[in-house]
């Protein structure tokens, strides 16, 4: 298929531009002026990949992001996997989550869910049920549902796309774990918050949700301004980080992410446009720099969090 969007997907985009005009998310200066008053109960949650080269279990990063102050903390679910085949018991895990004050507030899985190959797709869903599985038994509600398996090749149908995601979901609905809709900068298809916009409206179901990141949003060649059209009541967690000005965005990958402040992206109206649109959610840190891997952990979950809230203030008080 070619990369142009077909007449179908072009009215369907149309379709979901004007919901966005009529009130599926305002982004005025009067709704972010509302939303400074009533200071929404914004969370901050610490993805783990953010340690990912310390090389902990999944109960020390438990203990670090706990002991850091974070809110939530969004897990791999190969550490949750790691766990369980230790013999050890997901509900114990669960226990000591809640113990140390933390939510689960969604997890990272790559479950083949979009591809073509009827097989194949049949077999994502049975692996994301199974993923599913375990972030229920933990506590957890979400998990991120990027275009795994579809990062290269062709340029998939955004309404076939719908379709699959409208069935994942359903998945979803009997494990009560939600999919969220990830982007991603550098595949091939929903590289572009467009086209996930697009395809969580032709879903046409209740959960459907997205997951931006401030890097992949910039790294799939979106304007953040593209944020406006989104409601903040489909973003239950937003990937926070920042980028340098270099390398440039054709050369940079996920290693050059840094805390959220010490990049070039545009956080604070960002953040207000989230705001101004409803966001009350969960801002994740999600960070895979390698110089960060290198220094004490606790330390680092620390400085990203500061940041994070640092970010948050300067933008709504």
């Amino acid at each position: 298929m070619s990369a142009l969007l077909d007449r179908r997907q072009m009215l369907s985009l149309s379709g979901a531009t004007a919901l966005g005009c009529m009130g599926l998310a305002a982004g005025t200066s009067p709704a972010l002026a509302a939303a400074q008053k009533t200071k929404p109960a914004i969370r901050y949650c610490f993805n783990t990949s953010t340690i990912r080269g310390q090389k902990l279990n999944i109960e020390q990063e438990v203990d670090i992001a706990a002991k850091a102050g974070y809110d939530g903390i969004e897990p791999w679910i190969s550490k949750i996997q790691e766990y369980k085949d230790s013999g050890k018991s997901l509900h114990d895990l669960g226990k000591r989550i809640a113990d140390s004050g933390l939510k689960v507030e969604s997890a990272i899985g790559f479950a083949q869910w979009i591809v073509d190959d009827p097989e194949k797709r049949a077999a994502g869903l049975e692996h994301a049920k199974r993923d599913m599985d375990l972030v229920a038994q933990i506590g957890g509600t979400r998990i991120a549902a990027p275009p795994a398996g579809a990062t290269n090749g062709p340029k998939l149908d955004l309404l076939e796309v719908a379709k699959r995601y409208h069935a994942l979901l359903e998945v979803g609905r009997q494990a009560g774990v939600v999919p969220e809709l990830e982007l991603w900068g550098f595949s091939t298809n929903l590289n572009r918050l467009g086209e996930v916009a697009m395809v969580v409206v032709e879903a046409n179901h209740p959960d459907a949700c997205m997951m931006p990141d401030v890097y992949h949003i910039y790294k799939g060649g979106s304007d953040f301004s593209g944020l406006k059209a989104i409601s903040g009541n489909v973003i239950p967690v937003f990937h926070m980080n920042d980028y340098p000005a270099q390398p440039p965005r054709e050369q940079i990958n996920d290693s050059a992410r840094v805390f959220p402040g010490d990049g070039i992206a545009p956080l604070k109206t960002m953040i207000q446009t989230l705001v101004g649109n409803g966001f009350a959610g969960v801002f994740s840190l999600e960070l895979f720099n390698p110089e960060y891997w290198k220094r004490d952990a606790l330390e680092v979950a620390k400085e990203g969090l500061d940041k994070m809230k640092a970010s948050v203030q300067d933008a709504i008080g």
